[in-house]
């Protein structure tokens, strides 16, 4: 009799899955408690696959061996709650994906840049001519990966809500970008329980294995050490210099300036300003990855030149537009208060800010010297704007509220001058006035072009 696998969510993740169940002879039921999108309907049916929509039905769910569960899915929901009061297996998709496969795994996670150092991480090693995919957060689910095609490699962005989920999962090479506060309503707004979930990539991992990780952020020291761990820890860092055999570290990387600092299998450096990426978080994320690309014995003469044609995920510092010589730059990714941080700390003119959503419990005081130094007047695109404007009121001349992406560039367009930058990073979650980061985005981008 075949074991039953049920998938809670039917996106990318779920029926990548569902997909790699079914190939693998499991008897797979899929329930989503949405609408599932036609394409995914199409491709379950396709396969045979049951599945229900906009319901969990208990009965054909607390039946499973193996659960799936969606990372969006909260702990608190109650089939979750159900399954494991029956003592069902749950695991995440990532997880389901690698007991059937044999590649070896780069997992990159943090609050900050882990899209940007995947992206960046998959295209050094891609452009070097390994056999590798590019998973996680990003594109195709890597259970569909491992169902539909074979890499030797994966670079797999993992969020902590995945990480929560993980067992048996091992990474080659673990990178943890950072840590700062963001998601606590789902790790009962502590602090430390984030943080520990985010040390999970180390999990299973042995001594011959390397976790590369931000020296610079506290927070990540404080995890690291209530996390004991059996990789090989490489530091990067802005503030330090990790030169090679120094403190123990027999590989690492640092920054003078624009230019990186790479201690490895190579030693070699990297001048940013040759570079399309830009800022301080980039330079961390570039040390990131120029370590994990080393380790894979991709040669610097390759990695500074996959460097030279690198192009940044779509909502990440996305240059959109010069009209009338001010630039728009899509930053609608920056979901949180540490990501609008860094896109400020890289502006170099001055900035028309446009910020706001649904605020996630968000401390202002981190901006507000970036804010008086490069920020002229602040558009709010949101519902509620009631924080922004109180924590920024005695820092810049004028606070304007606006409901639309198209009122907001219609009013930076009318307020800004040659040589500025009207700049969408909001620092907030999408959701009052928009499906997600991604709709925000491509509506901020449409307005631009309609200018």
């Amino acid at each position: 009799m075949r074991k039953r696998l049920v998938i809670l969510g039917a996106g990318e993740s779920g029926t990548g899955a569902a997909v790699l169940g079914c190939a693998q002879n499991w008897d797979v039921f899929v329930s989503d408690f949405g609408k599932i999108a036609t394409k995914y309907q199409d491709e379950l049916n396709l396969h045979n696959i049951a599945w229900e929509q906009e319901q969990h039905t208990a009965e054909k769910i607390l039946n499973a061996n193996c659960i799936v569960k969606s990372p969006g899915i909260p702990d608190k929901a109650p089939i979750v709650q159900a399954a494991k009061a029956k003592g069902i297996e749950i695991i995440d998709e990532l997880e389901l994906a690698y007991r059937y496969t044999n590649a070896k795994m780069i997992g990159i996670t943090g609050t900050n840049g882990k899209t940007t150092t995947t992206l960046l991480t998959y295209h050094l090693l891609q452009q070097a001519g390994l056999n590798v995919g590019l998973a996680g957060n990003i594109g195709r689910s890597l259970a569909r990966q491992v169902a539909q095609q074979s890499f030797d490699i994966y670079v797999v962005e993992i969020s902590s809500f995945q990480l929560d989920y993980l067992d048996t999962f091992t990474c080659e090479i673990a990178i943890l970008c950072n840590i700062t506060p963001d998601h606590l309503d789902r790790y009962n707004y502590r602090l430390e329980d984030y943080a520990d979930s985010k040390m999970r990539i180390t999990r299973n991992q042995s001594a011959g294995q390397h976790f590369i990780y931000c020296a610079d952020s506290d927070l990540t020291l404080e995890a690291m050490a209530r996390n004991p761990f059996d990789g090989h820890a490489i530091p990067f860092s802005l503030t330090e210099k990790f030169t090679e055999g120094s403190q123990l570290f027999d590989c690492g990387a640092y920054a003078e300036g624009s230019i990186i600092h790479i201690y490895s299998k190579e030693n070699y450096t990297l001048d940013m300003q040759e570079f399309t990426l830009r800022g301080q978080h980039n330079t961390y994320n570039s040390m990131a990855a120029s370590i994990a690309a080393s380790l894979m014995d991709v040669r610097k003469d390759s990695i500074r030149e996959s460097f030279g044609n690198f192009q940044n995920a779509e909502h990440r510092l996305e240059f959109v537009q010069k009209v009338g010589g001010v630039d728009y730059i899509n930053d609608s990714k920056a979901t949180n208060v540490n990501s609008a941080w860094y896109a400020l700390e890289s502006m170099d003119r001055p900035v028309i800010w446009i910020a706001g959503g649904i605020d996630k419990g968000n401390n202002y005081a981190d901006l507000k010297a970036l804010v008086k130094g490069k920020v002229k007047m602040i558009i709010c695109l949101g519902l509620d704007n009631i924080k922004l404007h109180q924590a920024f009121q005695s820092d810049v001349d004028l606070i304007i509220n606006t409901s639309s992406a198209k009122e907001a560039v219609h009013v930076a367009s009318r307020m800004a001058e040659g040589g500025d930058a009207v700049l969408l990073s909001p620092a907030c979650a999408s959701f009052d006035l928009f499906d997600s980061y991604e709709d925000r985005g491509r509506q901020f981008k449409e307005a631009v072009r309609n200018l």
